[in-house]
C-alpha cells in the first residue's frame, strides 16, 4: 500500500486548464468504456418505469424521449468536452471547481456521492426482491448482503475487474434492447407467426398520436428525464483508461447516438405494437408487448434482465461514488485518510467509505422504506438536474478558457457553443418549474433543494472560514 501525494498545490491548480497525472491505476480499455457509456443509462427505469411515461403521453412518449434524449446528449457532450481536454477522476466535480471555485467542486461532488449512495439502496433491494422471487428460501436481507459483497470485492480488486463486470452487464443489456427491437419490427411488418402488419393504427388510433396534448408530452418529460441519470460515470472512468483523451471522446461520441437510438427506437416499437391503452400498470411495457407477439416466458425474460440491469448500476455507482470521493479527498474536500490507494492503484479506502454509507442506506430502505429512507431518496430526486446545471455553466466558462490558454486540448466540441448550452440550462431549468408544478415530484424539488442548499452553506461557511483564517 502507498499514499496518493497530498494534493498541496489544489488552489493555484484550479485555474490551469493542463491535465494533471491521476495516482489511480490504469487498467479500463475502451471496449469497457464504449459498453459503460451504452449500458450505464440502459437500466430499470428504461424496461419498468417506461411505463408511466406511456401512461401519461400515449404514444407521444416518443416525442418525450427525444426531448429528454436530446438534453441528456447535450449534457454528455459538454462534460465531454471538458473531460477529453481536463481527464480527472473527479470528472465534473474538478470541472466546477476550475471553473467557479472551491464551493462549486465542493457541492457538486458531495451531492453526487449523495446521491449515487442512496441510489445505490435501492438498486440492491431491488435486485434482492426479484433473487427472493426465485430462491424464497433465502431472505430478502441475505441477497442484499450477498450483492454488496461481491461487487465490494470487485472494487477493492484491480479497476480493470470493474470494467470486466459492467463490459459484460452492459453487453446483455445491449443484447436484450436489440432483440427486442428486431421482434418489434418482425411484428410490425407481420413477418412472424401469427401476427398481421400493424401499420400506424395504433399511433394514430386511441385518441391520436397525442391523446393529452402537449401537456400529456411535458408530463413524458418529467416522467423519463431521470432514467438518463448515470451517463456521468463513463468520464470518472475514462480517467482511469490506458488513453484518458481519446478515450473518453471516442466513448461520448459513440454512446450519445446509440443510447438515443435504443430509447427512442423501443418506445416506438412499444406504442406501434400494441395501443398505448394496453399497457398495464406495474407492468412492464417490455413484456406486455413480448407476450402480445408470443414470445414465451416474457416475464421471466425481463425480470432476467432487470436483475442484471439493477446489479450494473448497483456496481457503476459503487465505482463513481468512491472516485468522486476519493477526488474530494485529493483537493482537501474530503478526509486525506481516503487518499490512501494500493498498490494497483485502488482508492480501498474510499471504496469502503462509500459503501459503508450504502449499507447504511439499504438497512434504512429495508427497515423504514415509507418514512426515513423516503426523505433521503426525495433528498437526492432532483439532484440530478442539479448537477447537470453545474456542468453546463462550468462549461460556459471553461471553454473560452481553454480556447484561450490550450486550444489543442478541444479535441471534442459542444456542438453550436454557446447556444446549444444555453438553450440546455433554459430546458433543465423548465422541467425543475414543472416539477414544482406537480404534485408528485414536488416533494422531491423541495427536499432536494433543502439538501442543496445544505451543501452550499456548507461549502460558503468553509470559504468564509478560511478567508478569515488568512486574515489573521
Amino acid at each position: 500500500m502507498h499514499d496518493a501525494p497530498p494534493d498541496e498545490s489544489a488552489p493555484s491548480r484550479v485555474g490551469t486548464t493542463a491535465a494533471e497525472p491521476e495516482p489511480l491505476g490504469g487498467g479500463l480499455k475502451q471496449r469497457h468504456l464504449t459498453m459503460l457509456g451504452l449500458g450505464g443509462v440502459i437500466g430499470a427505469g428504461l424496461f419498468v418505469g417506461s411505463g408511466a411515461g406511456i401512461a401519461v403521453a400515449g404514444p407521444g412518449i416518443v416525442v418525450s424521449y427525444l426531448i429528454a434524449g436530446a438534453l441528456a446528449m447535450c449534457v454528455m457532450r459538454m462534460l465531454g468536452e471538458m473531460s477529453a481536454a481536463m481527464p480527472a477522476s473527479g470528472s465534473f466535480s474538478v470541472h466546477a471547481e476550475r471553473a467557479l471555485g472551491r464551493w462549486a467542486g465542493f457541492s457538486v461532488g458531495w451531492l453526487y456521492w449523495f446521491l449515487l449512495v442512496v441510489v445505490l439502496a435501492v438498486e440492491a433491494t431491488g435486485a434482492a426482491q426479484i433473487a427472493n422471487s426465485w430462491a424464497p428460501g433465502v431472505p430478502q436481507w441475505a441477497w442484499v448482503l450477498i450483492f454488496m459483497l461481491v461487487f465490494t470485492a470487485a472494487n477493492l480488486a484491480a479497476v480493470k475487474n470493474f470494467g470486466e463486470f459492467e463490459f459484460w452487464f452492459a453487453a446483455l443489456k445491449v443484447f436484450a434492447i436489440v432483440a427486442f427491437l428486431v421482434l418489434g419490427l418482425l411484428a410490425i411488418f407481420g413477418v412472424l407467426p401469427d401476427t398481421d402488419p400493424v401499420g400506424l393504427t395504433n399511433l394514430t388510433g386511441h385518441g391520436g398520436f397525442l391523446p393529452h396534448g402537449w401537456e400529456g408530452v411535458t408530463s413524458g418529460v418529467l416522467a423519463v428525464v431521470f432514467a438518463f441519470g448515470g451517463l456521468e460515470v463513463v468520464t470518472i472512468a475514462a480517467a482511469e483508461s490506458d488513453d484518458p483523451v481519446r478515450s473518453v471522446a471516442r466513448a461520448v461520441r459513440s454512446a450519445v447516438y446509440r443510447i438515443l437510438f435504443f430509447y427512442v427506437g423501443s418506445m416506438l416499437v412499444i406504442v406501434t405494437v400494441l395501443p398505448w391503452t394496453a399497457e398495464k400498470a406495474g407492468v412492464s411495457p417490455y413484456v406486455t408487448v413480448l407476450d402480445s407477439i408470443g414470445v414465451p416466458s416474457a416475464g421471466t425474460i425481463m425480470n432476467i434482465v432487470v436483475f442484471v440491469a439493477l446489479l450494473s448500476a448497483l456496481n457503476a455507482n459503487l465505482y463513481g461514488s468512491s472516485r468522486m470521493v476519493f477526488s474530494l479527498a485529493e483537493r482537501g474536500e474530503a478526509p486525506k485518510a481516503l487518499l490512501k490507494v494500493s498498490g494497483g492503484g485502488v482508492p480501498r479506502r474510499a471504496v469502503l467509505a462509500s459503501v459503508a454509507f450504502g449499507f447504511v442506506s439499504v438497512v434504512l430502505n429495508l427497515k423504514w422504506p415509507d418514512s426515513v429512507f423516503l426523505y433521503m431518496l426525495n433528498s437526492v430526486g432532483a439532484v440530478l438536474l442539479f448537477v447537470w446545471a453545474l456542468i453546463a455553466v462550468s462549461q460556459l466558462r471553461l471553454r473560452r478558457r481553454i480556447e484561450r490558454e490550450a486550444p489543442e486540448r478541444l479535441v471534442l466540441r459542444m456542438w453550436a457553443f454557446p447556444y446549444l448550452t444555453w438553450a440546455a440550462l433554459a430546458a433543465m431549468a423548465a422541467v425543475l418549474g414543472l416539477m414544482l408544478t406537480d404534485d408528485g415530484a414536488r416533494p422531491q424539488l423541495l427536499w432536494s433543494a433543502g439538501a442543496t442548499g445544505l451543501v452550499l452553506a456548507v461549502a460558503g461557511l468553509r470559504e468564509w472560514r478560511e478567508a478569515r483564517m488568512k486574515r489573521v
